[in-house]
Formats: structure tokens, sequence, C-alpha cells
């Protein structure tokens, strides 16, 4: 990445074998720390001191599922202190202007991993896009023009 890391993340539920603690720990009532850190808020830090951005935007609907609500509690409400721009595109009462879509990260709006994922969300694989990013920059343009900054939504 030069200038831009960016992701659309489209599902309710991330089956993250690494965050199965943590998950079990916020399902009993644990509160992440105020404090939390992370190696991915450093890299964040690291990449807005150097004029670089990273983003994404999740697209939901309400109730949201027990992995979004931890995911939010545990993970975005830190980010975006760190500098990540979060955003929530909330498709409860609408129609998803990006219902054809499937997760993935753009890099500099030049490549594009698409991420596969099983239903229960368990990834199944990554791939390198081998095409133009047209219709993938297009994506990133409605899913931000759509969409509120995390807190916002969440309400902080």
């Amino acid at each position: 990445m030069r200038f831009e890391a960016w992701r659309l993340e489209t599902l309710p539920t991330y089956a993250m074998p690494q965050e199965a603690e943590k998950l079990d720990r916020f399902l009993s009532g644990e509160k992440s720390p105020d404090g939390y850190q992370s190696g991915w808020m450093d890299e964040v830090r690291q990449w807005e001191s150097e004029g670089r951005r990273v983003g994404r935007v999740h697209i939901v609907t309400q109730p949201l599922s027990d992995y979004l609500r931890f995911e939010f509690e545990y993970y975005y409400r830190h980010h975006v202190k760190a500098g990540e721009d979060i955003r929530i595109l909330d498709v409860t009462d609408r129609e998803n202007p990006l219902s054809s879509a499937q997760d993935f990260w753009m890099f500099d709006k030049s490549k594009v991993v698409l991420m596969s994922y099983r239903a229960d969300g368990t990834q199944i694989s990554r791939e390198l896009f081998d095409g133009a990013p047209d219709r993938f920059i297009e994506y990133q343009r409605i899913a931000i023009s759509e969409s509120v900054p995390f807190l916002e939504y969440a309400g902080s």
C-alpha cells in the first residue's frame, strides 16, 4: 500500500478462531478495556503518520448479530481512535445498494483482493482480482456516500 487500504465488509459474522476467547468473554458480559491496544492500531497510527489512509465500510442490518456487537465494542470503537476511517451502511429499512458486492480489500485503487467466506463466516479464500478495478472503485464510492461514520452510528 502506497497511500490507501480500504475494505468492504458484508457479513454479519466472521468466524475468526483467534477471536473466539474474546467473543466468549464479551457474550458473558465483559466489555473491552478503554485502554485496549493492538498491533493493528499501531499499524494504523504509523500509516496515518506517513500520510496513508486505511478505512472500511461494514454493511449491517438490525438487530445486530452478536458478532457485530462484539466487533463494535472490542475493535471498532478503538480502531477509529487510532485513525481508521470506519463507516457503517445500515440497510435495515432500505435496499442494499451493494447487494451484489462481496467482501474485498482494495489497495491504492489499483489492486483488489476478493475475500470469500462460507455462510458461517469462515474464510474460504483470498484471491487477487485479475482485471480493472473500476467496479470496486465504484463500490467504494457508493459505500462511503451511503454510510455514516462509526461513532455517529454507535451514538458515541
